[in-house]
C-alpha cells in the first residue's frame, strides 16, 4: 500500500510561504493520483489540489494562483508550494493517495497563518 507521510507545516505570517511535502513510497510505480486536502478547526475537510501521474494539476478556487502542486517521481514525493498565505489558510493539511488498490490518507501537518 502507498502510505503518505506529510511534512513541512508550521507557523507563518500572513503573506508568507510554506512548502509542504508528501512522501508516498510506490505512488509512481502504482500510478496513483495524489491530492492535498485541508481541514480547519470546526469546518469540513476541503479539497485543495490534485496532481495526476501524467502531470496534470488542478486547484480549488480558494488557492488558485497562490499554491502550486508538483511531484518528484524519483523520490515518490509530492510538494505543495504555498505562497501569499492568508489566515484563512490555517488548517490541518493532509495528503491522499488514490491508487487502483485503494485510497490512503496521511496523518497531516498543521499550517497556521498568523501574525
Amino acid at each position: 500500500q502507498v502510505q503518505p507521510v506529510e511534512s513541512g507545516g508550521g507557523l507563518v505570517q500572513p503573506g508568507g510561504s510554506l512548502r509542504l511535502s508528501c512522501t508516498a513510497p510506490g505512488f509512481t510505480q502504482n500510478r496513483c493520483t495524489m491530492e492535498w486536502h485541508r481541514q480547519a478547526a470546526g469546518k469540513q475537510r476541503e479539497w485543495v489540489s490534485t496532481i495526476w501521474i501524467g502531470g496534470s494539476t488542478f486547484y480549488s478556487d480558494s488557492v488558485k494562483g497562490r499554491f502550486t502542486i508538483s511531484s518528484d517521481k524519483s523520490k515518490d514525493t509530492v510538494v505543495l508550494q504555498m505562497n501569499s498565505l492568508k489566515p484563512e489558510d490555517t488548517a490541518m493539511y493532509s495528503c491522499k493517495a488514490l491508487c487502483s488498490g485503494g485510497n490512503l490518507w496521511g496523518q497531516g501537518t498543521q499550517v497556521t497563518v498568523s501574525s
